[in-house]
Order: C-alpha cells, then structure tokens, then sequence
C-alpha cells in the first residue's frame, strides 16, 4: 500500500482528482489514490506543521492508529463532497 501525505488550499476533491488523473509526477505511480484521513485547519502554518509531524513518523502502524482515530474529519468531508 503507497501512502502519500501532503496539505492543500484546494478542495480536497479537486486534489485527489489531480493525483488520480495523473497531473502529478510524484503520485502518478500509485493511482488510484483515496483519502482516509483529513482533517481542517483555520491557518496555513497548522497543516503544515502537522504533515511534517506525521512525515517523521516513519511508521505504517502511526498512521492507521491516525486514521481510525477521533482527530480524522473524513466523515465531514464526504458530506461536502
């Protein structure tokens, strides 16, 4: 499984379409891609702050115990989509 981790001023949606139509070198590898976790910030400097947290992680059982957690919005996000 790739996992990739990175922040967007765009939409959510309109990023995973990005990636899964190929406009992106770095992802174009792991197509298709779905979003299993998100969460919102007020400010850029949060997101930013938090992908840099979650990169020096380095470690596949973090990110499930992430994903499955109270802090993941995806639920939200699938009502605005």
């Amino acid at each position: 499984m790739s996992t990739y981790r990175g922040y967007t001023a765009a939409t959510p949606q309109g990023r995973l379409d990005r990636h899964n139509n190929g406009m992106t070198r770095s992802t174009k590898s792991g197509i298709p891609w779905e979003i299993v976790f998100f969460k919102s910030f007020e400010n850029k400097s949060g997101p930013i702050k938090f992908e840099n947290f979650i990169k020096n992680q380095k470690s596949r059982e973090f990110l499930g115990r992430l994903v499955n957690s109270g802090v993941n919005e995806c639920n939200k996000l699938t009502r605005v989509l």
